[in-house]
């Protein structure tokens, strides 16, 4: 009862606060102030008028929509029986093979096609949903876990490279946050879908709808890359 308590209320603070933000004062009356548009909403506006910016932005919103929270990796862990005094390992060997990976995949990138490394890391995220999927001991898991690892360092470095090389020097800071904004709310929506499906259908019926969207972005991405040749 104290759990669900402090969770609603939690909750509560939070849609209480988003209220309050909301009714600040009309957003036009902040953007067009004494005539006149503040520099930040400018930055932000001319970000939006560089498509090249923007089509490196989007992947990263598309890449995240396929990969929901870590925290679904601590309920799988679980609910192939690994004991709770071992679920710290799930985060642990993650992060060894993300840390592992983001080097190699970093050096790479400056000699080979960085679509086709995101294409890589596409295909580890499959493969990571699959064996999670379909996992029956904490070993499979573990696996999965660590395919999930790589292909975190496959494919985060690159994206911001991808942002840091089309956005001009002058909006860098605005291209990156509007990249973090558009992959935040991507992993929000992700892990909502994720969360239903899991009270629904199971954890097998989430790992494959995981799996399912990342080979979506991976066709989306073939086929822009044949647009563009």
């Amino acid at each position: 009862m104290l759990r669900r308590f402090q969770i609603d209320d939690q909750l509560e603070l939070f849609w209480l606060f988003y209220g309050k933000i909301s009714r600040l004062g009309p957003f036009q009356d902040l953007v067009h102030q004494n005539g006149s548009t503040p520099e930040g909403f400018g930055l932000l506006r001319s970000v939006g008028q560089q498509p090249a910016t923007l089509r490196k932005i989007a992947p990263g919103g598309g890449f995240t929509l396929a990969r929901f929270s870590e925290a679904f990796l601590i309920l799988r862990a679980r609910s192939v029986g690994l004991q709770l005094d071992y679920v710290p390992v799930v985060l642990i060997v993650m992060n060894v093979f993300y840390a592992g990976a983001a080097y190699p995949a970093g050096a790479a990138a400056d000699h080979i096609n960085r679509r086709t490394l995101l294409l890589l890391g596409l295909a580890l995220l499959i493969a990571a949903d699959l064996e999670l999927a379909f996992a029956a001991s904490p070993l499979i898991m573990f696996v999965g876990t660590a395919f999930w690892g790589l292909h975190m360092g496959f494919t985060q470095g690159l994206l911001l490279k991808l942002v840091a090389d089309t956005a001009p020097a002058e909006l860098l800071g605005t291209g990156f946050g509007i990249f973090n904004l558009v992959s935040g709310g991507a992993l929000l929506l992700a892990s909502v879908i994720a969360g239903s499906l899991w009270n629904s259908l199971g954890p097998r019926a989430t790992f494959l709808a995981g799996a399912l969207f990342g080979a979506i972005a991976a066709i989306v991405l073939l086929a822009s890359r044949r647009q563009r040749k």
